[in-house]
């Protein structure tokens, strides 16, 4: 077997992940599709296995691949550092790929990216935001760099370190009798129908956790994907929600939903994301060390 293989195979096999299909990565990486195929097929026949199966046109990681990606990640994270670290202007480098879930990534996360672009020169980040268990695929796939959710993952490849946190909030229709009540008890919210996000939402993991174990008969009415989508079917008055305090508090101000006062305290932890193998790059420390000062430092949002 050949030991030289290249760091242009290894960005060809990253840029596959990434992207899926050979197509995708031509387009990106602005080459032929031949020449990715080639470049593939090279470092495949060199290591002596395929790196990833072909289904329907898409190729998919398999084992072999699994136990490249990790050392491929860093030795590219690693050149990318030895290209900069001598340019005048010593700054952070590269590109840094950033998943938060749902109320993280659309009111905490922008705070956070905007404050770490007023200490460092790196200006380059990527955001993508979906459902904590998404969030945490992403970083097991290499995906996303670092990861920002509400709820801790119990996977083995998963380093997760708590930051800050938040509180929930029962929230319900301006015309409900609750809405005007300044103390509901559990005993009331018997036999109530909820909205609720889906299966993987940290919102949800926080209601069956802290608030669904009080009750002894409640329904599901409604399931959605989206915080707005939630707050609005409560406004229709089709059942109470329960989400984050951060993401209600406009629509609470606005008055299109009213907040219910309950003596049960629901609240829970943000954490940082990292998968156990992935290499930290300078970039990647700073970001991670700066989500935990201003974690330190926005302690009110509990």
């Amino acid at each position: 077997m050949s030991a030289h293989i290249s760091f242009k195979q290894l960005h060809v096999f990253n840029a596959i992940i990434e992207h899926k299909t050979l197509t995708a990565v031509a387009q990106k990486l602005f080459i032929s599709k031949a020449a990715v195929s080639l470049s593939l097929a090279e470092l495949e026949r060199q290591l002596g296995h395929p790196l990833f199966d072909r289904v329907n046109n898409r190729l998919i990681l398999n084992q072999e691949g699994k136990k490249l990606l990790p050392l491929a990640d860093e030795l590219i994270n690693r050149l990318q550092h030895i290209n900069h670290i001598f340019e005048q202007e010593q700054g952070l480098s590269g590109v840094l790929r950033v998943g938060s879930s749902d109320t993280i990534g659309n009111h905490i996360t922008p705070s956070i990216l905007s404050g770490f672009r007023q200490v460092v020169t790196q200006q380059t980040q990527r955001l993508f935001i979906s459902n904590s268990a998404h969030i945490c695929q992403k970083i097991i796939d290499y995906e996303v760099d670092i990861g920002l959710i509400e709820g801790k993952p119990h996977h083995p490849d998963i380093i997760a370190t708590p930051f800050s946190g938040d509180n929930m909030c029962i929230i319900c229709a301006p015309s409900h009798p609750f809405a005007t009540k300044k103390q509901v008890t559990l005993a009331e919210l018997e036999n109530s129908d909820w909205v609720l996000r889906e299966h993987g939402s940290g919102s949800r993991a926080s209601f069956i956790q802290n608030l669904a174990p009080h009750l002894k008969q409640w329904h599901q009415c409604v399931e959605l994907n989206t915080t707005e989508a939630l707050i609005n079917s409560v406004a229709a008055g089709l059942g109470f929600g329960c989400l984050s305090s951060i993401a209600a508090q406009y629509a609470i101000r606005s008055q299109r939903v009213c907040k219910i006062n309950i003596t049960v305290d629901i609240s829970r932890e943000f954490w940082i994301l990292t998968h156990k193998d992935k290499y930290q790059s300078p970039l990647l420390s700073s970001f991670i060390d700066h989500c935990k000062k201003w974690g330190n430092e926005n302690r009110h949002l509990r």
